[in-house]
């Protein structure tokens, strides 16, 4: 079975909507980003789908494919990796190696994790996120720390939602003050 990991750029606070300007895709203006970068290569090595909402889908669709000056890869990673967009009312995606997956996401999903291939990640789709979440699919949260404080914004988890315990895999800290803290069901 492939896993599901859930990677998020999120506050201290943990705010992963992203209200202010505490993220910024294509770096963190003078911010040393290139260890983050780094990282999320890496990660993107092991992964072979990429899971979205249909309005995150919508937003990396509209930014990313027509990026002509994307000196981090991300741009080129997002055209060929294969993209599966959870949408009800979606029908043509109009990127390359995407995929609409239009019946009930938890079903849809544990069909593609019953599947052979690398990672599935999901990134942003709240809303995909906290379903997923809910129904006890995923199998990893990869959290990148970003040192600020926005104060409001929808969380990770869902109201209510409860994890007596998850079990730390690693922790790590970048130059720009970022830290990845990755987790997993205990």
């Amino acid at each position: 079975m492939r896993t599901l990991a859930i990677t998020q750029n999120i506050t201290v606070d943990g705010s992963i909507e992203m209200l202010t300007d505490w993220f910024d895709p294509q770096g963190q203006g003078r911010l040393d980003m290139t260890d983050v970068l780094e990282e999320s290569h890496r990660q993107d090595s092991r992964a072979d789908a990429l899971l979205l909402g249909r309005r995150t889908f919508e937003d990396f669709r509209r930014y990313w494919p027509g990026l002509t000056a994307d000196t981090t890869g991300i741009s080129a990673y997002l055209d060929r990796v294969r993209k599966y967009v959870v949408s009800a009312s979606l029908t043509d995606p109009r990127w390359e190696n995407s995929t609409v997956l239009a019946g009930d996401a938890v079903k849809e999903v544990a069909a593609l994790k019953a599947q052979e291939g690398k990672d599935i990640v999901l990134t942003g789709s709240i809303s995909l996120a906290h379903a997923l979440i809910g129904a006890g699919l995923v199998d990893e949260y990869r959290l990148f720390v970003y040192p600020t404080v926005q104060g409001r914004g929808r969380r990770l988890f869902p109201e209510g939602y409860e994890a007596p315990r998850l079990r730390l895999l690693e922790s790590r800290a970048f130059r720009g003050g970022i830290t990845l803290q990755r987790y997993a069901p205990a």
